[in-house]
């Protein structure tokens, strides 16, 4: 099982690290703005720059690389977002931050893009569904390992800054002293939001509505964690478990839309994230109930992304499957953008428990419209289903790794 990731062991490596030294940041900017007395707006101003310039630049850097090369591309992209990390330490303005932001989302895209298209590359047919699910478990274990580094800030509130940019160096080395071959860059023509919605409204609103909720998570979770009265390694260890959680829950509910209509699956998971949000806004929880409920509320969240995806694809032929996948990506995006401004009204407004309570408010919308799909339109055969797969919500070029896996799957069977 293990064979297949030998050739793209620095590959992950490197995802690893810099999601460990990036992963957090977001964590760590929204804590230090709400620490400094910013207001939610300002914050979620903050997270809306990250989750914007992560969408232009998943666009726009293809070209870039295509001419330069994928090493030094990736050399460029992660000095960058180096160098973007020690510059939060040398003043806190938010104007500032939101600018690092952007660029910190366009630096990312970059960095996607590069590893992602050279695991397109190194991936043989019949081990791609392995690579993109290890692909994943790299991803976020790098994503939630890196959160506890906010607890290196409570005596040095510099330190977190220096070593986001210390892993974001070291993770240069295993790309750049690598000798494998740099791959074509895919060009990945997405298709319109109208031609998406007409194959499949539910999962355009899906991965729209989910793109929001994790949008305003990612943005604003530490600020609620903190109004609530807890302490730094608290907000480490909620977000590390709503991560985890993401992980752990895809699978089992990507297997059981399998076997039976997607769309009550993915009614049942927004549903779920309505029950789990009221319970965190509305009942006075103990701190284990808190960081269970916060496991649970990832589990069904993140799953949320490749169901509708997977759904999508239901509606769609072979051959239009990767630039339906790249539309989905761009939706999702667009949602993850909107996400923290909405969730700082909605925590100007609520209070702390606004964030829950925006996040079951779009959960419910989408449950409604799932639900109304279901009476009006007839559900996919159970032999027309595709296969799910987990994948995480990066840039359109890993819809190339999912389409090529599914293509792989189908042909073995």
């Amino acid at each position: 099982m293990l064979a297949p990731l030998q050739s793209v062991r620095t590959l992950l490596i490197a995802i690893f690290m810099l999601m460990a030294g990036s992963g957090f940041l977001s964590t760590l900017i929204a804590v230090r703005l709400e620490i400094a007395g910013a207001n939610a707006f300002t914050i979620g101003m903050v997270g809306t720059a990250y989750f914007g310039g992560l969408m232009v630049g998943s666009f726009r850097v293809p070209a870039l690389i295509g001419r330069i090369g994928h090493i030094r591309a990736f050399a460029a992209f992660v000095t960058i977002f180096s160098a973007s990390s020690l510059a939060y330490a040398l003043a806190m303005d938010p104007l500032a931050w939101t600018a690092l932001r952007f660029v910190d989302g366009i630096a990312m895209a970059g960095v996607f893009v590069c590893l992602e298209s050279w695991l397109n590359r190194q991936a043989a047919p019949q081990s791609r569904s392995t690579i993109l699910a290890a692909y994943m478990v790299f991803l976020y274990g790098g994503q939630a390992a890196g959160q506890f580094l906010l607890n290196l800030g409570e005596d040095r509130p510099d330190l977190p800054f220096m070593f986001s940019a210390i892993l974001l160096s070291l993770a240069l080395l295993p790309v750049v002293l690598t000798r494998m071959e740099q791959p074509r860059v895919e060009t990945i023509a997405a298709f319109s939001l109208r031609r998406l919605y007409d194959a499949s409204p539910l999962g355009v609103v899906g991965v729209v509505l989910t793109g929001a909720i994790l949008g305003a998570f990612y943005g604003l979770g530490a600020v609620y964690v903190q109004r609530i009265g807890l302490g730094l390694s608290q907000v480490a260890l909620f977000t590390s478990c709503v991560i985890a959680g993401g992980v752990a829950l895809q699978t089992p509910l990507g297997m059981l839309s399998d076997r039976f209509d997607r769309r009550k699956v993915i009614v049942g998971c927004l549903l779920a994230v309505v029950l789990i949000s009221a319970a965190i806004a509305f009942l006075p929880l103990a701190r284990l109930a808190l960081f269970a409920c916060g496991g649970l509320f990832g589990g069904f969240a993140f799953a949320l992304y490749p169901l509708c995806v997977a759904h999508s694809n239901d509606h769609l032929g072979e051959d239009e499957r990767l630039e339906a996948s790249s539309g989905l990506v761009l939706a999702y995006s667009a949602g993850a953008v909107a996400g923290p401004l909405l969730a700082s009204l909605s925590l100007s407004s609520l209070g702390a428990p606004g964030l829950f309570v925006l996040t079951g408010g779009l959960a419910l919308t989408g449950a409604m419209f799932g639900l109304a799909r279901m009476v009006v339109a007839a559900p996919v055969s159970a032999d027309d289903q595709q296969s799910f797969r987990g994948l995480p919500r990066t840039t359109p070029m890993v819809a190339v790794l999912e389409t090529e896996a599914e293509r792989g799957s189908n042909t073995e069977h």
